[in-house]
């Protein structure tokens, strides 16, 4: 093979960025455009699927441009993606019907409630590992085809597409001749029964979907096709897909049962292996396809928290207090401490383990001396909390005790974060060299796929860690600031 270079295609919730590695995953080259957010409603969240698609091509392009490649340098490319996030398109012309619905989006918390008295949830939860929550793409299927004229009509007629955004995507680079997912994203919809690996009749007759909208589901490691030759200047395949947190623990080089990583961007996401068991969780936890290789699947159990990177964006852009997110890591050093003030970034429900769709945001313990300075840490602060939330959960679900865990994400390029979060859990974090480990573990899939890499041995040597912080707040401190949040989230719970 001549073409050495992989391309990672990173569609993320309020941005999309390329990233050029090299055939050693070290990166070479990145682009990101932000994009509009719409909020229609209260708790509504859309983005337009044409847009979205237009920031892929720019920043393709423009990547290749500032690494001085060409796209026959190009071995394969790898699509990760914001999960849940639901397109429903015409199959004819490649136009979606209506803005995609973002997995942010709680306008089905009232079909939600409806299914779980109807006595649901177990059923979903046995055959899905999840919750009956808007989060999750079925409901939000389900919205478009009531809600979009004439829409079911035309899904029953096979005329329309459904997909998360890796198959919107792979539709369009494939200029419509591929409708496939991934296993990992298919097991975010509520349709696809991740014991038997297909999409499940008895879900798609609960939430009323036609079959004939459903993508196929491929490994994550697979041929998904070739670009068209338009794209960037010649036809490269499509080699790897996975969502971003299962990307992520790839690229985090967690294969083994037991191990850990967890994700800061716009929200904040812990995941475990766990082999080939399905845990069950007893504290709202996801279980989840981690990847799937060779027709094999291995599992997860995950916490999905709603909001990190974007309370710091809300931060920024809502209340003006910062002009970069860089600035807060200064402004903790700083501060130093939060002095009592709870910032709980429920401003789309509480997720795991509260999932509690209806709460919503609050900064509780203010006082006349507090300032930017506290609340901007609070901001932070919350994140680490509500890390530990999902640790605890973990834990009281007998999952492996975490020894270690490994970081990655936008948000813990900020060192006192990193640190913060060592305190807050009370175990060493590692850092890695590469911390957009998203695109990376998508690109270790492409390259799996094209021969880059012989095996996920292989690829897990190519781990490093760039620094480690380790805990140095007692015991006595960390449990009381703990003690607090708890305290900060039941106010919020209680109130909604």
């Amino acid at each position: 093979m001549t073409a050495t270079h992989l391309l990672a295609i990173d569609q993320g919730t309020t941005s999309t960025r390329a990233i050029v590695f090299d055939a050693a995953g070290r990166p070479l080259a990145s682009h990101q455009l932000e994009f509009k957010q719409y909020f229609p409603a209260d708790g509504w969240v859309e983005h337009d699927a044409l847009e979205i698609w237009w920031t892929v091509e720019s920043v393709c392009r423009e990547v290749l441009r500032k690494a001085d490649l060409r796209a026959t340098d190009i071995a394969a490319i790898g699509i990760t993606n914001q999960r849940e996030t639901t397109v429903l398109w015409d199959r004819a012309t490649g136009t979606p019907l209506h803005n995609a619905i973002v997995w942010q989006d709680r306008r089905t918390a009232g079909f939600c409630e409806k299914l779980k008295k109807e006595n649901h949830e177990a059923l979903v939860q046995e055959k899905t590992g999840l919750l009956l929550d808007p989060y999750f793409s079925a409901t939000k299927l389900a919205w478009l085809l009531d809600h979009v004229e004439g829409a079911r009509a035309r899904a029953e007629k096979g005329e329309l597409a459904f997909g998360t955004i890796d198959s919107w995507l792979l539709w369009k680079l494939t200029g419509g001749k591929a409708h496939a997912t991934d296993a990992t994203n298919a097991s975010r919809t509520l349709l696809f029964n991740i014991k038997t690996q297909t999409w499940d009749d008895e879900l798609l007759a609960l939430f009323t979907i036609p079959a004939s909208l459903l993508p196929e589901v491929k490994d994550s490691s697979a041929d998904f096709g070739r670009t068209t030759a338009d794209f960037i200047g010649a036809a490269v395949p499509i080699g790897g897909m996975a969502g971003d947190q299962q990307a992520a623990l790839i690229g985090q080089a967690c294969f083994s049962p037991g191990m850990v990583k967890s994700t800061y961007g716009t929200g904040c996401f812990m995941v475990m292996n766990t082999g080939d068991t399905i845990v069950r969780s007893q504290n709202r936890l996801l279980s989840t396809v981690a990847y799937r290789l060779n027709g094999k699947a291995t599992y997860a159990i995950e916490g999905s928290i709603f909001v990190a990177g974007a309370a710091i964006q809300w931060l920024r852009d809502g209340l003006k207090f910062i002009g970069q997110a860089s600035e807060t890591e200064a402004i903790a050093e700083r501060t130093g401490d939060a002095r009592g003030v709870y910032l709980v970034p429920a401003f789309t429900g509480l997720g795991a383990p509260y999932w509690d769709p209806h709460a919503r945001g609050a900064i509780l313990g203010l006082t006349r001396d507090t300032g930017i300075g506290e609340i901007v840490t609070a901001g932070l602060q919350a994140v680490c909390f509500q890390t530990r939330d999902l640790m605890e959960a973990m834990s009281r679900d007998g999952a492996t005790s975490v020894n270690t865990l490994r970081i990655d994400g936008g948000m813990v390029v900020n060192s006192w974060v990193a640190q913060r979060l060592s305190d807050i859990l009370g175990v060493p974090v590692d850092r890695p060299s590469v911390t957009e480990t998203t695109a990376l573990g998508v690109v270790y899939l492409a390259g799996l796929q094209v021969g880059l890499f012989k095996s996920l041995e292989e690829i897990s040597v190519l781990w490093h860690c760039e620094r480690e912080f380790t805990p140095t707040m007692t015991r006595e401190r960390r449990d009381a600031l703990y003690d607090g949040w708890l305290d900060a989230v039941r106010r919020v719970a209680t109130a909604s």
